[in-house]
């Protein structure tokens, strides 16, 4: 476990800052981020995670944000409106206002896997924070959070009392940035060796809190999951990009009498056998089929059709197709495809569902681009429902939305 005190702290004197009066009024407007092109004056040098007082014409205070010279994102804004002091009662207080807004979910009682701090939603920019049971995953994006780790970890250990802290790092911090912190350090007690357990809706799923993507675990596909579960009663499944069976597992859990589950990834579909083994003390789990196939889920749903198969209900879950704005005309192209050939494996009456994790494609456009593409394919639906965003998965911005889904029967 590396020591905390040889990490730096962030510098005593503040940065004052100047911004463009377009960043101005999206900082003012509540928007997280002001790109170093939207910084027009600084005071002095700064380090990663020194903090930024930016001021308007008139110098009056306007925000206080993470200053980060590492990253195009130069300012990541923690506070607006009066001067405040970032200290640990700060983080205390960011953090405790995090978990009240997912109070009724933990109050459930049977889930123990969720998102307890959801980066910029959350007014902690570039930070994400997971619990899976006992342990908990700390995921960041910007070299800024380095120095204050020895703040907030502690507040982190009196509020969970965790086994463990395990570290994860976003591949566009420098090296140099951290210190000497690496990929899945244990902040708080040592990093698991085997992946750790959790419940999810009364179910158990395994996650690589270590070596898996993201911090081990797809956690924002949780509702979507259960409402699939829920109208799964003898119904056969097709699963694609099934990753470590989310869909899979709730599917199975409902009743589905057989599953087909494609990904490009062998890996990932062992963890998917692993999770249904988690469960197989339920009956339903017990009795459904599950056939896994390693395949490019395009590939394999285009052999599909032209073999005439069709199952109850098609889940497409695919990775994101835009990492940046210009990636976007194909995105849709890559939608409109995987829904032509989706719907013509669904049976007459069918539970078509798809999703997309993409943030620069709108809610809008996906949502036409699915309709448009199953009209075209003479297999119109009848939408059952859209869906966005779980409760731990908040959105404070615009930006910040990126899930959403659509369930539709075809008629």
């Amino acid at each position: 476990m590396p020591s905390l005190d040889r990490l730096p702290r962030p510098a005593d004197k503040r940065l004052a800052v100047r911004i463009t009066p377009d960043a101005l009024r999206h900082v003012r407007a509540g928007h997280p981020w002001v790109y170093d092109q939207g910084v027009t004056s600084v005071s002095h040098e700064g380090a990663p995670g020194d903090l930024a007082v930016i001021f308007d014409d008139d110098r009056k205070f306007v925000a206080i944000a993470l200053w980060d010279p590492t990253s195009p994102i130069r300012l990541k804004v923690l506070h607006r409106g009066r001067p405040i002091t970032i200290d640990r009662a700060f983080w205390t207080e960011r953090l405790s206002a995090a978990l009240e807004r997912r109070a009724s979910l933990v109050a459930r009682g049977d889930t123990t896997g969720y998102r307890c701090v959801h980066g910029e939603n959350d007014g902690m920019p570039g930070f994400v924070l997971d619990r899976y049971d006992r342990t908990l995953v700390l995921k960041l994006y910007s070299a800024a959070w380095i120095p204050h780790l020895a703040s907030i970890v502690p507040v982190l250990d009196d509020m969970f009392h965790p086994d463990a802290l395990v570290l994860r790092l976003a591949r566009n911090i420098p090296e140099s940035a951290l210190h000497g912190l690496e990929e899945g350090d244990a902040l708080i007690g040592v990093s698991p060796s085997d992946p750790v357990l959790f419940q999810e809706c009364g179910l158990t799923f395994e996650a690589d809190v270590v070596h898996g993507q993201k911090t081990g675990y797809f956690l924002d596909q949780r509702d979507n999951r259960q409402f699939v579960g829920s109208m799964s009663e003898g119904a056969s499944v097709l699963d694609l990009f099934a990753s470590t069976g989310g869909f899979t597992v709730h599917s199975a859990a409902g009743g589905a009498k057989d599953i087909t589950a494609v990904d490009l990834s062998e890996p990932t579909l062992a963890a998917a056998a692993r999770n249904l083994a988690h469960n197989a003390h339920l009956p339903a789990v017990a009795a459904c089929t599950y056939k896994p196939v390693v395949a490019d889920a395009f590939r394999e749903m285009d052999r599909m059709v032209q073999q005439g198969r069709k199952f109850d209900i098609v889940v497409i879950d695919p990775p994101s197709f835009a990492q940046r704005q210009t990636e976007v005309a194909r995105a849709m192209s890559a939608y409109a495809k995987l829904t032509d050939l989706g719907v013509r494996l669904v049976r007459r009456g069918g539970l078509f569902v798809q999703c997309s994790c993409s943030s620069r494609v709108a809610a809008d456009d996906f949502h036409v681009g699915v309709a448009h593409a199953a009209a075209q394919a003479g297999r119109p639906l009848e939408i059952v429902r859209r869906t966005g965003h779980a409760i731990d998965h908040p959105i404070g911005f615009t930006e910040g939305a990126y899930l959403k889904a659509v369930f539709g029967r075809i008629s």
